[in-house]
């Protein structure tokens, strides 16, 4: 989110913002070589021999959908322990598994012998654990109507709180789960998890366990490969002298692509997403740390017509730096697409760049003038100035020929999966942002806005706001059940990228904020491997 950052005094000095963002806790990490290519080339040669093994133990499973079935497929999710036929545990796995490929299954039909006679969950559940964290997972993919899944949240939730407490693997797991459902959870950084917690569980299949493990740590070495290139990129820009007030978090931004591009194959794409976001990064501070008004002013004149003139005197040059960086990687996206025959690509993403600059600009004209929007205004505009569609369109670039033009047209119609993500992100930033903003003078967030709007205190402010939350999160889900606007791929990389600012912004801003929660989180995907 942005605000003019600075302004001009007697004599025609400029007063800038005072902000200390602290340097990469990265530098050059990722630049190392990896000496490690032998141990790589075997893991290959054992991973391939046993997909072929795990091959021959889906083809010889009935395809029926009975617990045998359902339980495989958890567990190559690194996910599923074994119960009795027809409990709880079973019945809310079916429900979960089923919504997650999109089928519209009534829970009351499939949860209603849980319930007695006035309708509450029977008390008698709530010592079966493992029963009641697959109903809290399964509840998470609630929509917008559906009461007996709001009711089974609270009383899985309720019963498994006192569990989490308890020092043992089982408490350790419904910690974790509490924290993190399944359906907020990032893909890459849960199958970690749950290989742990599937070795544990005594009747798992060594052979889906290990190609588990081999598979993350071949992942593993590919994304450090990409962020050796990236860090390579960045460091040769040499921002510290060019660009010395922005966050450097080059490698922090990879956590976008990361949860967006899901495919190993998606290394082009997953590089192009982390410049452009480490870009618009700098931009956010060009707009709310260091620039003036009318430095910003002509920014958004250049940005609209793609191009510096010889009118633009006003230009900093620390903005004619950036923007020349910008078309570098612009003009690589262009490369790359037009081999594919998708040039299509690049009108889309130059307009999600202008976006988020008429975004940044609105932002920069209210703390200017000192205006504290209505929530109504605040919300659409925060949608857009959080970065969100910017990412996905970028995302969607490097997605190939499943990006078709009809994607980005539907895209760009501002569907309501894709409102109602960015909405989130940006609910999810101020709620844990907006005190240090606004302690170094920022433009009013959404929480200064709902608190004038309806006059009311802080923390009723953030309640409000966080039960708003849980509501764009059931309007996601209603767009993931069928019939579908967009192919599920395309829809599971807005969900994918929502799931990245569940896990950054939960708690805190991890991102501006990255020597703590970020730096251990970014340890435990990137750079420590899974025993083997």
């Amino acid at each position: 989110m942005a605000a003019a950052a600075a302004n001009v005094v007697a004599g025609g000095e400029v007063r800038r913002k005072r902000v200390e963002f602290h340097p990469s806790v990265w530098n050059d990490f990722f630049a190392r070589p990896d000496n490690h290519s032998p141990m790589v080339s075997g893991w290959r040669e054992d991973a391939e021999q046993l997909k072929e093994e795990v091959r021959e133990m889906l083809r010889g499973v009935v395809a029926a959908a009975t617990k045998t079935n359902l339980e495989m497929i958890d567990a190559l999710c690194f996910k599923s322990p074994a119960l009795p036929p027809d409990d709880l545990y079973t019945t809310s796995l079916r429900f979960r598994l089923l919504r997650q490929q999109g089928y519209h299954i009534n829970p009351t039909h499939a949860l209603r012998k849980f319930t007695d006679e006035k309708e509450n969950f029977k008390q008698d559940m709530k010592n079966d654990v493992r029963g009641l964290l697959s109903l809290y997972e399964a509840a998470y993919y609630r929509v917008n109507g559906e009461q007996i899944l709001d009711e089974a949240l609270e009383f899985a939730k309720t019963h498994l709180e006192p569990i989490s407490r308890l020092d043992s693997p089982l408490g350790t797991q419904v910690k974790h789960s509490l924290k993190w459902p399944i359906l907020k959870g990032l893909p890459i950084r849960e199958s970690k998890h749950f290989i742990s917690i599937y070795e544990q569980d005594q009747a798992h299949n060594e052979a889906i366990l290990r190609l588990g493990k081999l598979d993350f740590n071949l992942v593993q070495k590919l994304h450090q490969h990409e962020l050796m290139i990236l860090t390579k990129w960045w460091m040769d820009l040499d921002t510290e002298i060019t660009l010395p007030f922005a966050r450097d978090r080059v490698i922090e931004c990879y956590m976008w692509p990361l949860g967006g591009f899901l495919k190993p194959d998606y290394t082009v794409g997953r590089i192009f997403v982390t410049k452009i976001t480490q870009l618009v990064s700098v931009l956010d501070d060009i707009f709310d740390v260091h620039g003036t008004i009318d430095e910003l002013e002509s920014v958004v004149k250049v940005i609209e017509r793609w191009e510096i003139t010889d009118e633009d005197d006003k230009v900093p040059d620390y903005f004619e730096f950036w923007f020349k960086t910008l078309l570098g990687v612009f003009a690589e996206i262009e490369a790359h697409v037009s081999r594919e025959g998708r040039l299509f690509c690049m009108d889309y993403a130059k307009e999600a760049v202008k976006q988020i600059v008429r975004a940044f600009i609105k932002e920069a004209r209210w703390y200017d003038a000192g205006y504290v929007a209505t929530m109504e205004e605040n919300l659409p505009n925060g949608y857009m100035s959080i970065g969100y569609p910017l990412a996905v369109t970028v995302i969607y670039c490097g997605m190939g020929e499943v990006a078709s033009k009809e994607v980005f047209e539907w895209l760009f119609s501002q569907p309501k999966i894709l409102v109602s993500g960015s909405s989130i992100a940006r609910l999810m930033d101020d709620i844990v942002s907006h005190e240090f903003e606004q302690e170094r003078g920022h433009v009013a967030s959404s929480v200064e806005c709902y608190i004038k709007q309806y006059g009311v205190s802080k923390e009723e402010a953030h309640a409000k706001l966080n039960k708003l939350v849980e509501k764009l999160w059931k309007d996601m889900n209603e767009e993931l059940l069928l019939p579908l606007e967009a192919p599920m791929l395309i829809l599971k990389t807005i969900l994918n990228k929502v799931r990245v600012m569940d896990l950054l912004y939960k708690d805190e801003d991890t991102y501006t904020n990255s020597k703590t929660v970020m730096k251990e989180l970014l340890t435990y995907i990137l750079v420590d491997p899974v025993p083997l």
